[in-house]
């Protein structure tokens, strides 16, 4: 792992930590912290909803307890994003084994910054109360499970790019994607294996202790039931072991850069899929300088995490440096200094011991917030405070 440049680290918010090559690099970080010290109606903060079959198994995520309640966790999310704890929503937070909802943490960092954020809709089996932007019908549906090798119709996928595509040429302000997809991390584990990159272990998930033996077994069997041989194109990939955000949120990175906006993507290894089938799109050459205005920004739970005693650096810089290498370009990743060691609240606390950990860009709203002034101190006490609502009106 690269070290930071010291003249900066000092110059980081409190706690905050950045790994990824860029990050030996002082005027790289300088220049993302000028990029993101903005006021809040200076960004487009835009997050994906989906749905996958995949979700469905047994064990394969812990977020929601049940394979029903996990068909409506996006829903509930974007609610609790958009109105706050204390709002009356359409859809009850699911069950979890432990914690609460990332997006808790979003909408109080979102709420402080004053970043209004939009809702987009892609196969949602529930849709929530809350305003949002359906790219696709609710009649499409979610994607089907990735171990058929047929998740989805290839014009589907070619649709929900080009509408990406679209949207991101149309950004003129910097651009903050997020994302709640219930076994996403599994997908994303299908497409980085598929497109070739050695990920091992470094995958993630809700769980305190991620599937990874059933994540494996799943993959290998839609990898092989769709038959694409090495090096397949990003599309066809995607259309056999991945869910509807992916492709959308690759044609919206895409553009989003050919217009020249700088993006942070909010997010763990969901966020590193579709980078890497961004980079896989295009041409050598274009690499470098379509990396140069992206950052990945997610948690200290997660930018912590190792699977091993033996594992340094972490799970998730180590994937950060397999992508590097694996398309020749320097990456810069970020995670944000909130901790809930000292909360009050036990489903705070909970995140110290491995639950939850990421979603509904936590991470890239907090670090957001940290940039702009706020510091771990204040956002703990409205976390908590967030709480109390939260079961007030529960």
């Amino acid at each position: 792992m690269k070290h930071v440049d010291n003249s900066f680290l000092n110059e980081l918010p409190e706690g905050c930590k950045a790994f990824g090559a860029s990050s030996s690099s002082s005027s790289k970080l300088k220049m993302m912290k000028r990029l993101w010290t903005l006021a809040g109606n200076d960004i487009n903060s835009l997050l994906v909803l989906a749905n996958s079959k995949t979700a469905e198994i047994k064990g394969i995520s812990a977020a929601g307890s049940t394979k029903e309640s996990r068909r409506y966790t996006a829903a509930a999310d974007a609610e609790l994003l958009l109105l706050g704890p204390s709002a009356q929503r359409k859809w009850p937070l699911p069950p979890l084994p432990a914690g609460v909802s990332p997006a808790l943490i979003s909408h109080v960092a979102a709420n402080l910054l004053e970043v209004k954020t939009l809702v987009l809709s892609v196969g949602l089996s529930q849709v929530p109360s809350c305003p949002y932007l359906a790219v696709d019908g609710a009649s499409v549906g979610p994607s089907e499970c990735l171990t058929t090798g047929k998740a989805m119709n290839i014009n589907r996928v070619d649709t929900l790019w080009r509408k990406g595509l679209e949207m991101g040429l149309r950004m003129c302000k910097p651009l903050l994607i997020s994302e709640c997809v219930p076994g996403g991390t599994t997908t994303a584990l299908a497409v980085l294996t598929g497109l070739g990159v050695s990920v091992d272990d470094l995958i993630s998930s809700s769980s305190r202790t991620p599937p990874t033996g059933l994540k494996k077994k799943l993959v290998a069997k839609g990898l092989n039931s769709a038959g694409l041989g090495i090096h397949p194109a990003p599309k066809d990939l995607l259309a056999a072991v991945g869910d509807p955000f992916q492709p959308f949120a690759v044609g919206l990175l895409l553009g989003a850069r050919e217009a020249e906006q700088p993006v942070l993507l909010g997010g763990g290894g969901q966020m590193v899929a579709v980078l890497a089938t961004a980079l896989a799109s295009m041409d050598d050459s274009l690499r470098d300088k379509f990396v140069e205005g992206i950052s990945i920004a997610t948690t200290a739970w997660l930018a912590n995490e190792s699977f091993s005693s033996f594992q340094t650096p972490s799970a998730f810089s180590t994937l950060i440096e397999r992508i590097e290498g694996f398309f020749e370009v320097s990456l810069l990743g970020l995670s944000c200094g909130l901790r809930f060691c000292r909360s009050s609240k036990k489903v705070l606390r909970d995140y110290e011991h491995g639950f939850v950990k990421e979603g509904v860009g936590a991470g890239a709203f907090t670090l957001l917030a940290q940039l702009n002034g706020f510091t771990c101190q204040k956002l703990l006490e409205e976390c908590e405070e967030a709480v109390d609502s939260l079961y007030r009106i529960n």
